[in-house]
């Protein structure tokens, strides 16, 4: 499979086809720290798919698929033993909430960054998303249109990779 590659703050490619996508409203960087709002550069991998089930049918893609629920949350406390994970809700510390009223997280991969061997304060919840109207910059993930996202899920695994930079 091919690889995703973030070549700018504005391009995504992927088997050939380059694809608007938005990023980090700070842009990108090589030393990432929480709330930041930069995209960490690397080689990343894309484990799984989670959806909104109310708002739309299972993305069809290879990878494993999960289900958003209204107690669904993303723990971004560093302090916190399960900063950088999945948490259910309601939960004490800071967190995402991953069941929103926006369309953004009507689907989200989340992107293979500081998930393994956790660094606390060294950036969590970096997704690959859905954009919000006018391409907006995020937080700190990677945002595409719907019919985008539905057209990559279909084509990547769990061998595909997201490297984000063009010279990594």
């Amino acid at each position: 499979m091919s690889n995703t590659q973030i070549i700018s703050a504005t391009e995504l490619v992927f088997d050939g086809k380059t694809y608007r996508c938005a990023v980090g409203e700070n842009g990108f960087t090589a030393t990432p720290k929480e709330g930041k709002r930069q995209t960490p550069l690397g080689n990343f991998a894309l484990r799984e798919c989670w959806y909104r089930a109310d708002r739309l049918g299972a993305p069809k893609t290879p990878l494993p698929v999960k289900i958003i629920r209204q107690d669904d949350g993303w723990c971004d406390a560093p302090e916190h033993p399960e900063y950088n994970r999945h948490v259910k809700l309601p939960f004490s510390a800071s967190h995402e909430t991953l069941w929103r009223d926006d369309h953004a997280y009507d689907i989200i991969v989340p992107i293979g960054f500081n998930d393994t061997g956790i660094i606390p304060g060294k950036g969590s919840a970096i997704f690959f998303h859905l954009m919000k109207p006018g391409y907006p910059p995020t937080l700190g993930c990677v945002a595409v249109a719907l019919p985008d996202m539905l057209e990559i899920l279909e084509k990547i695994d769990e061998k595909t990779r997201m490297v984000i930079g063009s010279v990594l």
